[in-house]
């Protein structure tokens, strides 16, 4: 959700509606930088806005409470997971609408996230006076039962166990109606437009580029770092004959790989381990190594460990490719883990940064470079297709999980498309080999 930053703006205009709606429009003036963009419906059943803006309604007190308490992002993400604030209709399409009209409006506006200044105290205070009346002040509800909590210290094996259980131990059903057949939870590479090519031919077509970057033979180890539902796993092992070890903290996902593994007859060659990558004891042992969008997960502390890892477990001259997310410039600011909401709801404790500076990491803990290639466009496309399962599915995960995560997982997806479709956020694969032997790369790419 879009925030704001109180500036010197105009006075506000006169209410063309009596009611709390109108209330709201001059208490959320100074934080707007001018009129409301939307159609606001209040629970009284008052109405201000353009008629034709997107239309959203606070459908109780307690959505102010928690704004108060929280002004910007997070508080709007707890009132709408809890339904206190909603977006009519209420799809993924008309969150989008009302999302994309914020940005917008906050970019026309030049308008930033709030930050704790005088200024912000000041019209804090102002639109509580002038909410005093509508049974907003009071103590903010407790957190949704959807947000993470964790406790320890960060980027300690328990509270990585906590925050990675948190998200991929929803349920194995849960992801199952949103992925494809593969279970692949990461970016698909897009290599087709037609109707017949479908997001099992993406991630199909991804799995087979990193096999391929990784220069993968029959025979060949091959260590699958963060090995998600073992998507890359087994088909590296089924495809390309590679005798594959995949590291997983998610107890759901172990057990989700070892019933495939076994129902697709790979027990001889894929072993999965409930490990974290920092307790891998094989050194200078696997042919190549694999991370696909578990970097992310590692923190920035802890990141160069997470390379020296990598490099470890490879023999000299072995390859390495990491897919991961990235945040362009220095737009992460306080939030590299992609906003409070992502950060509270989502994947508590993730840290991205410019691919540049995962670059450097990399470098840093023993591996040369060879190629980045960048794949925003492609996530867009990947995340239409999630949306479209889960809208088609809608039921079933409402079922699963209830209603309260569906609305999580709604935002997600929308806010998540967006951010790669602006360009807010990226994933690239990097390809690394480890000095000190001859590497196999040719100087010509097949990719």
């Amino acid at each position: 959700m879009t925030t704001t930053q109180p500036g010197p703006v105009a006075a506000a205009p006169a209410a063309t509606t009596t009611g709390i709606a109108a209330l709201l429009a001059e208490a959320l003036h100074p934080w707007l930088g001018g009129e409301l963009p939307v159609r606001l419906l209040a629970w009284d059943g008052s109405t201000t806005g353009p008629a034709d803006g997107p239309r959203v309604e606070v459908r109780s007190p307690d959505a102010l409470r928690r704004l108060l308490r929280h002004p910007g992002e997070l508080g709007a993400a707890q009132a709408y997971v809890t339904g206190e604030l909603d977006v009519v209709p209420g799809d993924c399409a008309g969150l989008r609408d009302a999302l994309e009209t914020a940005w917008r409006v906050a970019d026309e506006r030049s308008l930033s996230s709030p930050r704790p200044t005088p200024g912000t105290a000041a019209a804090l205070l102002r639109s509580a006076r002038l909410l005093s009346g509508t049974g907003v002040l009071g103590r903010p509800p407790a957190a949704p039962r959807t947000q993470a909590r964790l406790g320890g210290r960060l980027h300690s094996l328990g509270r990585d166990r906590e925050a990675i259980a948190h998200h991929y131990d929803l349920s194995n059903e849960f992801y199952a109606l949103l992925l494809d057949d593969s279970m692949a939870y990461s970016c698909g590479y897009w290599t087709g437009d037609g109707p017949s090519y479908t997001l099992a031919d993406a991630q199909r077509d991804k799995l087979d580029l990193v096999c391929r970057k990784l220069g993968l033979e029959p025979g060949m180890r091959m260590l699958d770092v963060g090995c998600g539902w073992g998507s890359l796993s087994l088909f590296a092992a089924a495809e390309y004959g590679v005798r594959v070890t995949g590291v997983t903290i998610a107890a759901e996902q172990k057990r989700f790989i070892d019933r495939r593994v076994a129902e697709r007859g790979l027990a001889d060659l894929v072993e999965i381990r409930l490990q974290d990558y920092r307790a891998v004891p094989e050194r200078d042992h696997y042919d190549a190594v694999a991370s696909i969008e578990m970097g992310e997960h590692v923190g920035e502390g802890n990141y160069p460990t997470y390379a020296r890892s990598l490099r470890d477990a490879v023999r000299p001259g072995g390859r390495v490719l990491v897919q991961q997310m990235s945040r362009p410039g220095r737009r992460g600011g306080r939030h590299p883990g992609g906003g409070p909401f992502i950060e509270s709801f989502i994947a508590p404790d993730m840290h991205m940064r410019p691919v540049g500076e995962t670059a450097a990491h990399l470098e840093d803990g023993g591996l040369e470079v060879r190629d980045v290639h960048a794949l925003r466009e492609h996530y867009v496309r990947t995340v239409d297709a999630w949306i479209e399962r889960f809208e088609a599915n809608l039921d079933a995960l409402r079922a699963l999980v209830g209603e309260e995560m569906v609305r999580v997982w709604r935002l997600y997806l929308v806010g998540g498309r967006m951010t790669f479709a602006d360009g807010r956020m990226g994933v690239d694969q990097l390809l690394c080999v480890r000095p000190g032997a001859a590497h196999s790369l040719l100087a010509e790419r097949g990719w």
